[in-house]
């Protein structure tokens, strides 16, 4: 019986949420068919046609834990902490991280990525005592994954694969796990948790989790936004993350159409059922650019700050964004960010064997200039707080309530490593690695000395 890896059980997980999503949501279709066609314009590969992220939300740190566990069993493991409580302009009462390949061999496979939030029902500033004795009562009561999808995950973990039969049901549960559920809501249950926040009740208010967005990613974003609007789909207010400007793509930028009206069924005080509707699920958009240093980091936290500053005159932020980049010393080229420390690179000899110059002296720098090394951007392949709490703020439905006098709970990337029973990836350190390993395979490839690689040491001394 054929053996099927992680990486193929991921692309077909990936694949069968995606046939799924566009079932349940098809504008999902329209925005996947816009960024296909824009893709293939500007010559994009089958692994950009093919990538995906995902969102999910759960309730408790056993069914994040869970989920942890299901991930796995697909060669996906926790990445980043992401605070969205306090980030923004509208309290979002959630901490999440991001499950995705860790290796650059499994990205290239299959990169797909699910963001994970979890609801913060321990934080006295969203839920009172009486709430999240309630609340707690009603997670503790569900059962989102079966204990056969859960036991498959496993195998698939320690195995790192399973045998087909064992692979097509995987597969199928767990996309079964997160597919909309036509169960009845409690009507005065979800509208209580929605008065503190959409998310709460999206969270809180269900028997069953669900697929909240699925993301193409696309080469041109503000083209796709131009189309979708074109095509009559209510977007945002603007595209997350930097401007567009004259220089390289760096990090993330995303977009979405707004959460649409989506039907459900909802059990009256008086034991009725009604039609109802809800509005919580979107469809995502983004363009990856290059992974940036902690140095670039401060450059870009900086610009944004700028950004900020200046779209509070009365200017759009695009444009505000445009002249402050624009204005600024950020280099205009990968060449510039890798020569300043800003960005993250792998290396690789391109040269004839006869051209390679053998000396131990030799400097990274002049092997580049005299085309015996090449230097590859990384892609950027995590998130961004302030963009993902951008992303679901301009799809909520109201403004949410959260009490400042109150005591906030602590979450932490400690927290959560001992929740999941993982080691959590810092994004900085898996993009670091990968630099260093392609570094010295080129150093023995061409008989050098790793240590003499300045710009290499330049970016090591600014983490």
């Amino acid at each position: 019986m054929t053996f099927q890896p992680t990486s193929q059980l991921r692309a077909r997980f990936a694949a069968s949420l995606s046939t799924m999503y566009g079932r349940e949501v098809p504008a999902y279709t329209t925005l996947v068919d816009v960024a296909n066609e824009i893709n293939s314009g500007l010559g994009g590969d089958s692994r950009v046609t093919a990538e995906r992220h995902g969102a999910i939300r759960v309730g408790t740190p056993r069914e994040l834990r869970q989920v942890g566990q299901i991930f796995a069993g697909f060669g996906m493991y926790p990445v980043g902490f992401y605070d969205l409580r306090e980030t923004g302009s509208t309290p979002v009462p959630v901490v999440s991280t991001a499950f995705r390949p860790v290796d650059e061999i499994e990205l290239e496979l299959n990169p797909f990525r699910v963001f994970t939030s979890m609801l913060t029902v321990d934080d006295d500033r969203f839920f009172s005592a009486d709430l999240r004795r309630r609340l707690t009562t009603f997670l503790s009561g569900r059962a989102l994954f079966s204990d056969e999808l859960l036991t498959l995950a496993s195998r698939a973990a320690e195995d790192n694969g399973l045998a087909e039969a064992d692979a097509d049901r995987f597969v199928e549960l767990a996309t079964a796990a997160f597919q909309l559920s036509s169960e009845p809501t409690d009507r005065a249950w979800y509208s209580e948790l929605a008065e503190i926040s959409a998310v709460a009740a999206d969270i809180g208010g269900v028997t069953r989790t669900h697929i909240n967005h699925l993301t193409p990613r696309v080469l041109d974003i503000d083209e796709l936004y131009r189309r979708l609007q074109a095509r009559g789909l209510h977007m945002i207010d603007k595209i997350q993350g930097p401007p567009r400007w004259n220089g390289p793509d760096v990090l993330l930028r995303q977009t979405s159409f707004r959460a649409l009206d989506e039907a459900r069924l909802f059990v009256e005080p008086d034991g009725t059922v009604a039609p109802g509707t809800t509005r919580v699920r979107f469809g995502e958009v983004e363009q990856r650019g290059i992974a940036l240093t902690p140095l670039g980091r401060q450059r870009y936290d900086d610009l944004m700050a700028a950004t900020d500053a200046a779209a509070s005159t009365g200017l759009s932020w695009q444009d505000a964004g445009r002249s402050v980049w624009e204005a600024s010393t950020f280099p205009l080229d990968h060449d510039g960010l890798r020569r300043a420390g800003l960005a993250y690179f792998t290396y690789r000899v391109i040269a004839a064997r006869g051209a390679r110059p053998l000396s131990s002296d030799a400097d990274l720098d002049a092997l580049i200039t005299a085309g015996v090394v090449e230097a590859v951007p990384i892609i950027y392949e995590d998130f961004l707080p302030r963009s993902a709490a951008g992303i679901f703020q301009s799809n909520l439905t109201g403004d949410g309530a959260m009490d400042g006098e109150r005591r906030g709970a602590h979450y932490d990337i400690g927290w959560l490593a001992d929740t999941l029973g993982y080691t959590v990836h810092m994004p900085e350190q898996l993009y670091a690695a990968q630099r260093i390993r392609s570094l010295h395979a080129c150093c023995a490839e061409l008989n050098i000395d790793p240590a003499r690689q300045s710009p290499d040491n330049l970016i090591l001394e600014a983490q």
